[in-house]
């Protein structure tokens, strides 16, 4: 039996805490593990003010960066703030000042996180650019595997929107990143046709294939032991959904796919490094951001556990227990249930 196909996370997939300096030419370096990793996908948040998410990545260059809480178009690095780096274990970056969009990565006193993962398809992750064509086509991807989370972005206009394709959901139905909407059946985003081994498909709507627009598209397959997404049906509760992974997560995000305008159906992130640094409860996963605002971490006591195999809901926020609701997750890593060689991890996620 194969009780991972990943015996070290670390090497596909880490995330980074750090404090902002102001300063350009700013190393972040990943802590001191025996594992390297130079990454090829950053996802960062100012986790103290409300400034945008920023993302780059290694295909359209570390000069270009997106934000998930709107439609607007990709961005390139003022002379001063953003992404100067991808490095050999971490990342560099510049301050911005003023209005600069870049202050998001480096403002000086206050705190950051960045979810990093390496573009591999042993790790089941992929980024493919391509240039819009408005006829509904397939796109290659090199995972070897089928697809079970997209996200897509269209680079080139302001109006347009990130669309999440899920495995639990289809390729008939898709979701908004960027916004608190329920799940909508559309055929023009994904031609109601699901990922294969080799091509994902898209239809004729301009948020995944607009013609001449550039377009990126983030690809993840499921890893065992590595990386896992599926979806819930909650009880409001606060002995709420075991989510069985089979791995300690460092990663979890989660949004209700009945959707709706509260607040409590912002999409949310919870890691295994921001556990409990802001807030007053020594148990518990406490620390949310929500991609689809600019809003600051909020800090919930409580909310969930990471557990050496999976997750725990212990609340009934909305968030992530209305009752009836269905929710779909994403989750990634921070060890194996059990390694390669046999050997279980603890509840603390060591060998």
């Amino acid at each position: 039996m194969a009780y991972t196909e990943i015996d070290d996370p670390e090497a596909y997939f880490r995330i980074k805490l750090y404090s902002g300096n102001g300063s350009d030419d700013r190393a972040i370096v990943f802590d001191t593990t025996d594992t390297t990793m130079q990454p090829d996908f950053l996802w960062i948040k100012n986790r103290d003010s409300a400034f945008s998410h920023a993302l780059f990545d290694a295909v359209r260059g570390s000069s270009k960066m997106l934000t998930t809480q709107g439609g607007d178009a990709e961005q390139t690095n003022a002379s001063s703030g953003g992404l100067t780096s991808f490095d050999a274990n971490g990342f560099t970056t510049n301050a911005g000042s003023g209005s600069n969009p870049y202050r998001n990565t480096n403002e000086s006193g206050d705190g950051y996180v960045a979810w990093c993962w390496k573009e591999s398809a042993t790790a089941g992750f992929d980024i493919v650019s391509y240039t819009g064509n408005g006829s509904a086509r397939t796109i290659s991807h090199s995972l070897s595997a089928k697809p079970h989370w997209i996200i897509v972005k269209n680079r080139s206009d302001d109006d347009n929107y990130w669309q999440v394709q899920h495995k639990s959901l289809g390729a008939t139905k898709n979701m908004l990143l960027n916004d608190t909407n329920a799940v909508a059946t559309v055929s023009t985003f994904w031609n109601d046709t699901e990922g294969t081994t080799s091509v994902f498909s898209v239809g004729t709507h301009d948020d995944t294939n607009e013609n001449t627009d550039s377009i990126i598209a983030y690809l993840w397959s499921e890893k065992q032991g590595f990386s896992k997404f599926g979806s819930y049906l909650a009880n409001n509760s606060a002995d709420g959904n075991f989510i069985y992974l089979g791995f300690r997560p460092a990663f979890f995000m989660v949004k209700s796919a009945s959707g709706g305008s509260a607040s409590a159906r912002n999409w949310r992130i919870y890691d295994n490094k921001r556990a409990n640094t802001n807030g007053t409860s020594t148990v518990g996963i406490d620390e949310q951001i929500f991609p689809n605002t600019t809003s600051a971490e909020v800090v919930n006591d409580n909310e969930l556990d990471f557990c050496s195999n999976g997750v725990k809901i212990r609340c009934n926020d909305g968030g992530v227990n209305t009752s009836g609701e269905t929710y779909i997750w994403m989750a990634f890593a921070e060890a194996p249930f059990v390694n390669s060689k046999k050997i279980p991890c603890n509840a603390n996620g060591a060998e």
